[in-house]
Formats: structure tokens, sequence, C-alpha cells
């Protein structure tokens, strides 16, 4: 939607007001100027016009210098009596003592023979200067323009002050004209503004309609919309600026179209790539992220753009924005949580330009968690390995010690020396061989020998070796009890025999292990719409909480002195679980101190219909 401009904020409205501005400047300049000299110059013609004829004044010194007073005051009074001029108010005289020797003012005739209280008159006999003044009369609103001259007598030998002649005369004769004269040049100079803004309001608009053609075509360009062009009406400064105009919105165009096209390149690229990207401006800012990292730091786009990325990535504390733009540090992050583990390898890179300005950051956030995991599972399977090989070959060494020192003379230690080595020997051969199983498993070189087996005879099988176990152990022998409840329906599950039978040979020595003498180890086996599930349930110690989470990690043991001197290795389940997983099942456990364990068993299971079988 267009915007208006509004009248009164348009640049036609400006200019108009700018001209009549500078307009009203010049005649108020020139009016000033023109009323101050009229007003100067009315002044000294009504000043003129109010100055007494020189006889008036010879004959007013003659009369002030006679010795007879009251016959002097008379001559003083007929004489300014007999001043005609409409504009003198009053006109008194007084002696070169301060004493009213005349008034002009009939209704003021007492005032004629006191002394003058005027400072003014005083001031000029005094200092025999002459005093003018433009006074104001609040009381009757008017001006008048006030005179006091010293009469000097020069007859005599020198010059003596006489008296002073005071004339007091209305102004507002001379105020009137010229505010007259004012209000007809006011009036003038608002109708020469009239026509003036009328004249610029046009002017302007013939000026400004390229620039508002130019405005508009700008704003079209800005929404992105480059068809059209600005007319050009002329060779002047504003055509070759629509010139500007038009060839501006052909490269804005091209370059739009081009900036937009490297835009969805580089919004593919992020959005396919497997690591995070986060880039700053010179200040830290976040401005752009991809997808990948903000799954990486669980937020949206909103929640992270215009942060900082030292808030974002939790650096703060141990580096500051000038360490990751000169220094370009690489950061392992840890993000994990109770629910998920994520470490994060952070690699800085600076954007700078070809001056050499930088201008932001950018960040390539990528997830080594496996690789830390593996890492770490690295360091802790060999340290478990040396460990465990380090007892029986410590305990091999002390006892082949003993017989190189003598002991193999004697009849009765050198038999229990001699089976304690082989029993080492055995137990490290076991380790050797389940280590190399599980390197096997890891590599993927590993095979299954699969085939069709009733999985409720086979299990029976293995437990009715146990049971002569039972049947054939001796008296100091734990005794135990093995219960079945099994499905009536024969289940047919493709596996590998071998393998099965030592998972299963794993979770029964481990139940009969830990289950207390006289104990019931419970097996059950049933079927569901698509698993077969296998359970072995003992009456042992259980599991503690916090280490069911670890029973299938290698070298894991949750009663270590027991399991060792038992002759575990600590990979049997997590044998298990390998053997399980690659037929494509779930091994987990389910434990409680103190009620014992119950060992799951999950494999595909697809129920054979009639016929599926062969004879």
């Amino acid at each position: 939607m267009k915007k208006r401009t509004a009248f009164f904020k348009s640049i036609n409205f400006k200019i108009a007001l700018v001209f009549a501005m500078l307009l009203v400047v010049t005649l108020e300049v020139v009016g000033v100027i023109f009323v101050r000299q009229l007003e100067q110059q009315n002044l000294n013609q009504f000043k003129t016009q109010i100055q007494l004829q020189p006889y008036y004044d010879n004959a007013i010194i003659d009369q002030l210098s006679r010795s007879n007073t009251k016959s002097a005051d008379r001559q003083i009074g007929q004489i300014i009596a007999n001043v005609n001029n409409q504009n003198i108010t009053e006109i008194r005289v007084v002696d070169n003592k301060g004493t009213i020797r005349g008034t002009s003012n009939g209704n003021n005739q007492s005032i004629v023979g006191q002394k003058t209280t005027d400072s003014n008159v005083k001031n000029v006999i005094y200092n025999t200067r002459t005093y003018q003044q433009v006074s104001y009369d609040k009381q009757n609103n008017t001006r008048y323009y006030i005179s006091a001259v010293p009469l000097i007598n020069t007859s005599g030998a020198t010059n003596n002050l006489v008296g002073v002649l005071y004339i007091r005369a209305n102004l507002e004769s001379v105020y009137q004209n010229v505010n007259n004269i004012t209000l007809i040049f006011v009036v003038a100079a608002l109708v020469a503004v009239t026509i003036g803004l009328v004249l610029a309001i046009f002017i302007a608009r013939a000026i400004t309609r390229p620039i508002e053609e130019m405005r508009l075509r700008t704003m079209q360009i800005a929404r992105g919309d480059y068809s059209g062009h600005v007319q050009v009406y002329g060779d002047d400064e504003l055509g070759q600026l629509a010139s500007a105009v038009n060839n501006l919105s052909v490269r804005v165009e091209e370059a739009q179209e081009s900036t937009e096209s490297e835009r969805r390149r580089l919004d593919s690229v992020l959005g396919y790539m497997t690591d995070g990207v986060i880039a700053t401006d010179r200040r830290g800012k976040i401005t752009i992220i991809n997808e990948m990292a903000t799954d990486f730091l669980n937020a949206t786009d909103d929640q992270i753009v215009g942060k900082s990325i030292l808030d974002i990535l939790d650096l703060r504390d141990s580096f500051t924005l000038r360490d990751l733009l000169e220094n370009e540090e690489q950061v392992v992050l840890d993000f994990s949580t109770d629910e998920q583990d994520l470490i994060l390898h952070a690699s800085f890179a600076l954007i700078q330009r070809e001056s050499g300005f930088i201008s932001g950051l950018v960040c390539v956030l990528h997830d080594v968690t496996e690789q830390q995991k593996i890492d770490q599972d690295r360091k802790e399977f060999v340290s478990n390995v040396s460990h465990e090989l380090r007892t029986p070959l410590t305990s091999m060494r002390s006892y082949i010690e003993a017989l190189v020192d003598g002991a193999w003379k004697d009849p009765e230690v050198a038999p229990n020396f001699l089976q304690v080595t082989q029993e080492e020997t055995d137990r490290m051969m076991r380790m050797i061989n389940d280590l190399l199983n599980l390197s096997r498993m890891d590599s993927g070189t590993a095979k299954l020998d699969l085939e069709m087996v009733n999985l409720n005879e086979m299990f029976n099988h293995i437990l009715d070796r146990f049971d002569m176990i039972i049947k054939n152990g001796d008296k100091d022998q734990k005794n135990y009890s093995i219960k079945r409840d099994f499905t009536r329906r024969d289940i047919w599950v493709e596996v590998d025999t071998d393998r099965l039978q030592q998972v299963l040979d794993n979770i029964m020595n481990n139940a009969i292990k830990y289950s207390p003498d006289g104990g019931i180890i419970t097996c059950r086996l049933l079927e569901t719409h698509n698993h077969v599930i296998m359970s072995i349930t003992d009456q042992g110690l259980g599991i503690p909480k916090d280490a069911l989470p670890h029973v299938f990690d290698r070298f894991y043991r949750v009663d270590k002195a027991r399991s060792r001197a038992q002759g575990g290795t600590g990979l049997g389940l997590a044998i298990s679980k390998e053997v399980i997983q690659m037929h494509g099942g779930r091994i987990w456990v389910e434990s409680k101190e103190g009620e014992g364990s119950t060992f799951y068993i999950s494999l595909p299971y697809e129920p054979l219909e009639e016929g599926d079988t062969w004879e």
C-alpha cells in the first residue's frame, strides 16, 4: 500500500514555506528600517514645528532680565499665549532660580510664582544643557514630547542663564501617521507573501514532481518490484538523477538475483550440513544459524539470533570476544544432560574483508560425542584388560617363583601350586578368547551360523544339563532347583545354536552363582505377536539401581571381589549382548536389591503356518 505524505509534511510545502519565510523576513527587515526612518523623520519634523520663533525667545529673555517681576510675568504670559501651535500642549517659563514665571495652561495659572518640581528642568538650570524626552502618560494613554531649552542672555559682556523654556507637545498625531503607514505596509506585505506562497507552491511542485516519481520508484524497488522506470523531464540535475535511479534499478535487480541465488545455495548447504554453523557480526551478535546448530543448542532461531555467541555457547567465563577474534580458539563444549550426552567441538574462523577489516566470526560445531565415548571406552578397556591380565599373571608369577625357589620338591605343596597356575592360565585363555570374540563382533567379521531350531527343546536341553550338575554334584556344592514355565506350542526360531547356548549358559551360571542355597531359578519361554521372549529369574541379592545401566558393560562387575573369586572375566554379559544384537534381538535385566534379578532375551519370531515345515 502506497503511503501518502501529508501536505504540511511534503517537500512542496517546505519549499513554499521557506520561500514565504524568506519573503516575510525580507519584508520585516525592510519594514522595520522603513518604519524607524519614517518615525525618526516625523519626529524631527515635529520637533522643528514646535520650536518657537527666535523673537519669542528674545522677548522672553528680555522679560526675565527685568527687575519688575510682576510686570514681566504679565508680559511673559501674553507672549506664550500668542504662540499659535496646535501641537504644543503647554509652555512654561522658569527663571534661573527655579521659579515658574509663566504657563500657557489657562487652567493651571496657580503654579506661576511657585518653585518648579521638575527635576529635568532643575538639571537644565544647573548644567545649562538642553533636555529632550519622549514620555508616555498612562492616565490618558498619550505620548508627549518634552523639551527644556536654557535661555541665555547674550546682550552683556558674558552669557548669563536667565531661565528655561519648557515645552510639552502631544505626539499622537505623529504616531497616528506612522501607524497608518505601518498598517498599509503590513497589508501590502501580507498580500505579497500570499501571492509569493502560491507562486512558490506551483514552482515547488514543478521541481518536486520528478523527485516524487523517484521516491515512488525507490519504494517500489525496496518492495522488490523492479518493473517500470522514472520519466526523465530534462537534462538538468533532476534529469540526471532520474537516469541514475533507472540505472540503479537495473543494477539492484541484477545484484538481488545474484544475492538470492547465493543465499539459496548457502541455505541449501547449511541445511544439509551435519555440523552446526553459527555466524556473528563484529560485536559477537549471532546473525545466521543453521538447523543443525539449533538442534545442538535445543533452541529456536528466535531465541538465538541477536544474542551474544559467548552467552549461547556459555563461554563468557572462559573467553572474551577478542580472544575468539584474535586467537581463533578451538573449544570443546559439553552440553550433556541427564537425558543425553552431547559433546561438541567448536572451531572459530574470522569473516574478513579484502581490506583486512574483521566483520564477524564463524563457528562450526562438530558432534564428537561418539568419538569421545569411543576414546573413553578405549581407555577404560585398555585399563581393564591390563588390570584383569595383571591379576592372574601376578598370581602365577608368585607361585612359579615359589616353585623355582624349591617348592617343587615338596610333594604336598607343589601340586597345589601347579594347579593354581593351571587355573590362572585357563582363566587368561578364557579372557583372551572372550576378547577375541568381542573384537570380531566389533569389527563385523563374526558370522552367525543360522539354522531353524525348536527353541523349546534347545532351552530344555540346556536346563537339563544344569539339572545333571545338581544330581552329580558334591555334597558341599550349593543346592538349587530349576522351575520351567514354557509355552506348550513349539517355537521354531532361526538362530546360531552355539552362540545362543553360550548366552544362556552365561546367564544361568550367574543365576547359580548369586542364588542363595536352596533357591529356585525360574526359566520362562513365551511368544508374542512377533517376538519370542526367554527369561531367567533368580532369588539372589539383586542388582543396585545405579548399577543396572552398566551390567552389560565390558569388565563391569557389581561385586568385583566375589566375581574374581569365582573366576569371572567380566565379559560374559557383554558378549551375550553382542550375540543377541547380532540376532536382531534385545537383552535387558530387571532387578531389586534383596529380591533377585530377571534377565530377558527377546528374539524376532515369525510363527510358522501349516505346510511351512518339512519332514
